[in-house]
């Protein structure tokens, strides 16, 4: 692939400053704003569904509920992925799960980096559960509300990794790989974050957004999208790069593909239980 905006195709993240703007020793990243712009594109996209759908929920029920799902997703995801990364390094070193600064040499600000989806999703889920238990909201109806919105956010938060220049993918010949800055070793690699913005993020959310009026039966989207990016997931991740500290494995498999057959086994245990049993008709 040759020249896209006056770079080489390959080359295009080693000109992406990951930083926006800084403030003195306060710098805000691009990672941060994508974060922000997903959440930010779930609500508006949730509240026209409650606008122009038949649901019966306030707009202070859903702006409540964003707020405890983002510090779900925050606090999570941040846990879940120091204990999935270097736990021994987290626990010697406990101010740095939290602490944007660097005091080893002179003050130095690094933001909070390292973020694991599935910690978040499962801080959100927890949330989620209790949320609907204190206001007496049928809580497969809710989630369904909710669903068809998630992809598309969260392809704003892949496109943070991206110009992160983080969580880049194996190393490969075929002519989109990219070389990323972060990337020790400096070989062509598959931009396995673009594969998730893309698959998990904007397919996902085409499917789901075109089918969201169909009625099958409460907790539907919620079983689809356990599936649906279970199994996208699954096989991305033979496509990313392996980190150096995540040793959990099963055979073959790493600890995010065997969340991702979690993710599918609920999947289909929700739709084996709440799928209506078809009527036989009469001899």
């Amino acid at each position: 692939m040759e020249q896209i905006f006056g770079f080489s195709w390959s080359h295009i993240p080693e000109h992406i400053n990951p930083v926006f703007c800084s403030f003195g020793l306060v710098k805000i990243h691009w990672y941060g704003l994508m974060y922000g712009v997903a959440f930010l594109t779930v609500y508006l996209l949730v509240i026209y569904r409650l606008r122009t759908e038949n649901f019966k929920y306030s707009g202070d029920t859903i702006f409540t509920f964003m707020l405890y799902a983002i510090l779900g997703v925050l606090v999570g995801g941040r846990l879940g992925y120091v204990i999935s990364s270097d736990f021994r390094y987290y626990l010697a070193n406990p101010l740095k799960i939290i602490s944007p600064f660097d005091f080893s040499n002179g003050v130095q600000y690094n933001g909070i980096s390292g973020m694991a989806y599935h910690g978040g999703l499962i801080a959100v889920l927890l949330i989620y559960i209790i949320f609907c238990y204190q206001k007496k909201i049928n809580h497969w109806h809710f989630a369904d509300l909710f669903v068809p919105a998630i992809p598309l956010g969260y392809t704003f938060g892949r496109l943070g990794n991206f110009i992160n220049g983080e969580l880049y993918g194996r190393v490969t010949t075929l002519p989109w790989g990219m070389y990323f800055p972060l990337d020790p070793t400096h070989q062509l690699r598959h931009p396995s974050q673009l594969y998730e913005a893309f698959f998990e993020g904007i397919v996902l959310f085409l499917i789901f957004w075109n089918i969201r009026k169909r009625k099958y039966f409460d907790g539907f989207f919620l079983s689809i999208y356990l599936m649906g990016y279970g199994f996208i997931r699954f096989f991305i991740e033979f496509f990313r790069e392996p980190v150096s500290y995540a040793t959990f494995r099963w055979g073959p498999l790493n600890l995010a593909q065997i969340f991702c057959i979690g993710m599918i086994s609920i999947e289909i245990f929700i739709i084996l239980t709440r799928k209506p049993a078809k009527k036989l008709s009469p001899l």
